[in-house]
């Protein structure tokens, strides 16, 4: 090594010197912002005055500075529309304690959107008032909206004795059908039944003559099981359509696409010029995916944005939709599937059992997975075509392919409207979902707090507003649920299946553990602890006679459902504990003009099993008297201090229950501007 010497210092002096560290550069651990505009020139820096021109480029920012500072991202005013989903892992939160915050400027309402503007609009057929436009080739979707509601489908309602069940489809019966087999593009035709609580979606293969051959595995898995398109449980209450053919738009405000084309046809309300119309068509199945691993997402935050404009096609794919239960559906093909299933397993059987674990969930266009400390505060999620929300959902449910582990996420003050789902999925439904292998998994403490949700699982019917399914520690508490056709608030799945000891029904009328995909387990669910409190439900229950406007199924042990409100259930159940419900106590509600304002399933046939036990309704008022199922102490299940009440003479107590429920003071969420899709 060369040794210098410092001009005028002796040699051992200038040595030292050399080998003094330097003092290292002091790190900038102050908190940054990072403005965004989207009709930013892309040179910006992400100051105030030159702000980024994506969010991509926020995330790049993030990435490189989340572990030494908090970050501020503010999205300026106006429509920010994703080329492909926003993908976020563990270096998007905040690290080493710091977080990481997505919100607005003052006074912007920011939205990220997944559709495309649709103009252009040329008269096509001026007998029939239909119109189409130009869209970009390979654009497909389920959902269109025209300004800022979600349009109907072309589609017609058939009975179905115009058609008779057989293993590969349907027979048509009626003659006025026989057009069918000269349609076009008929794998896009979708069949759709609606039954006591399914709503379930098949698509054809092909139609010859009277025959109409459907998609496998989804037609086969839509026979078999409960409340089945050919065996609904309730014929009287069930509904058969014929979806997606240009020859089936006939109302106005219906629509098809043709993506081979790229052609969108519509029909507007008589007299209306669609050009004046704000249309936008999604082309995104989902708009945010966020995942850590083992290393979770952590401190994020989502505060004031609006999510908009997605389409989940799943139904259009041969899987189909073959609904179970609230966004639940069996997707996989059987490797034991009977040959006649029509006469053998219409309403359960053996084989139908081994898929008991297999089922899969509906995905969400927000989802959330391996995460920890996340929130959504007063955010909008509108017009997406799925469920909103998706929080600590199976691997198959969000597009990472990580699932469950998400912990201490706080839902509070949104606003979920004009949804083709539910407004929020919180849990998984297979078996990691509800015997984790690893304690990162369970999904825990997840708080849905102060919502408006409205106007929401408009396609899948069959979606639960809101849905805890495998979480230990769920609290639904003053949030203000109406207009949709099921269940207001579900808790827990599983029919008692996968508790302790398992579902001795099953075991001896269905043999379902009898193969090794179904375990007795002797460990209790991930499912506990929830909180069901102070909520305003109503105009819900619109379709479906099964279900509650509150809703419980399996045990779900420590748990309450208290001062809740609801009423106009359209003469359906208010609180409903079904099969396997155990510990809860049902205290201090409200339940105001509905047919059953009580029930527990305890499975009369299956007595003296003792299945649905340990339950107490304590003290709640209703000016319904009628109950269902047994509220017997053979059962541990019963009815105390109760207060049934004449017509509207609701006592004080209970008109403070009624005063309290719903969005508490000061929290209200967010509303949609008026003409909002004109943006």
């Amino acid at each position: 090594m060369k040794h210098f010497r410092h001009a005028g210092l002796p040699g051992g002096v200038a040595l030292a010197l050399l080998f003094t560290p330097l003092p290292a550069v002091a790190q900038d651990n102050s908190p940054l912002i990072l403005h965004v505009a989207p009709a930013s020139d892309g040179k910006g820096a992400g100051d105030a005055a030159h702000p980024l021109h994506s969010l991509a480029r926020a995330q790049e920012e993030i990435r490189r500075e989340s572990e030494n500072r908090d970050i501020t991202v503010r999205l300026a005013d106006g429509v920010y529309r994703l080329d492909a989903p926003l993908v976020m892992g563990t270096a998007d939160g905040g690290r080493d304690g710091h977080s990481v915050t997505w919100t607005t400027e003052p006074g912007a309402r920011p939205i990220l959107s997944g559709g495309i503007p649709v103009s252009g609009w040329a008269l096509h057929d001026a007998e029939r008032n239909i119109y189409v436009a130009d869209v970009p080739r390979g654009v497909d979707a389920r959902q269109l909206w025209v300004n800022g509601k979600i349009a109907p489908r072309a589609g017609i309602e058939i009975a179905r004795d115009a058609v008779r069940f057989t293993q590969t489809g349907l027979e048509i019966v009626d003659p006025k059908l026989r057009y069918l087999a000269d349609l076009p593009q008929q794998k896009r035709i979708e069949v759709e039944g609606t039954g006591y609580f399914t709503d379930r979606f098949a698509p054809v293969d092909h139609i010859d003559g009277t025959t109409i051959t459907m998609q496998q595995p989804a037609w086969d898995n839509n026979l078999w099981g409960y409340d089945t398109l050919a065996d609904p449980v309730s014929p009287e209450h069930s509904h058969l359509y014929l979806l997606n053919s240009l020859a089936f738009l006939q109302k106005p405000d219906q629509w098809y696409v043709d993506p081979e084309h790229g052609r969108l046809y519509y029909r507007p309300p008589d007299g209306v010029d669609p050009n004046r119309l704000s249309i936008t068509l999604p082309r995104l199945d989902h708009l945010l995916s966020i995942a850590g691993t083992y290393d979770p997402v952590r401190n994020l935050t989502f505060r004031g944005i609006q999510f908009s404009h997605t389409s989940w096609l799943g139904p259009l794919t041969n899987r189909g939709y073959a609904n179970q239960q609230s966004g639940s559906y069996l997707g996989d093909a059987a490797a034991d599937y009977p040959d006649d299933t029509l006469e053998s397993c219409s309403f359960g059987c053996r084989a139908f059992e081994t898929m008991r674990n297999e089922w899969s969930q509906l995905p969400a266009a927000v989802q959330v997975a391996r995460a920890e400390n996340v929130r959504f505060d007063r955010n909008v999620f509108a017009h997406l075509g799925q469920v909103a929300l998706g929080i600590g959902m199976d691997m198959g449910a969000n597009a990472s392919h990580i699932g469950l582990g998400a912990q201490h996420i706080s839902v509070t003050s949104n606003l979920f409207t004009d949804l083709a789902g539910g407004a929020i999925i919180a849990g998984g439904v297979r078996r990691e979902a509800h015997h984790p292998s690893d304690p990162r998994l369970v999904n825990r403490d997840i708080r849905i707090a102060n919502n408006r949700v409205k106007s929401v699982s408009r396609e899948f019917k069959d979606n639960s507003a809101i849905l805890t399914t495998y979480v230990d520690g769920a609290t639904i508490v003053h949030n203000d649920v109406s207009d949709t056709p099921y269940d207001a608030i579900g808790t827990g799945l599983g029919w008692g299946y996968m508790d302790v000891g398992g579902n001795p029904r099953y075991r001896a009328g269905m043999h379902g553990y009898d193969n090794t995909g179904n375990a007795e387990y002797q460990l209790p669910t991930t499912l506990r602890n929830t909180l069901v409190a102070g909520n305003r439900l109503h105009d819900v229950k619109q379709l479906f006679v099964d279900g509650g406007a509150i809703y419980n199924l399996s045990a779900n042990p420590h748990s309450q459902i208290r001062e809740n409100y609801m009423y106009d259930l359209h003469g359906h159940i208010g609180l409903y504990l079904d099969e396997g419900s155990r510990g809860i106590h049902v205290e201090r509600n409200v339940v105001d003009g509905t047919g059953r304002w009580l029930n527990n399933n305890t499975v009369k046939s299956a007595n003296p099993m003792r299945i649905t036990i340990d339950n107490k309704a304590i003290g709640n008022w209703h000016n319904s008297d009628e109950i269902g199922g047994q509220w017997i102490v053979y059962q541990n299940d019963l009815i105390l201090d109760d207060h049934p009440v004449a017509g509207d003479d609701w006592p004080a107590e209970a008109r403070a229950v009624m005063q309290a429920s719903g969005i508490e003071p000061g929290k209200e969420p967010p509303e949609l501007p008026a003409r909002e899709g004109a943006r």
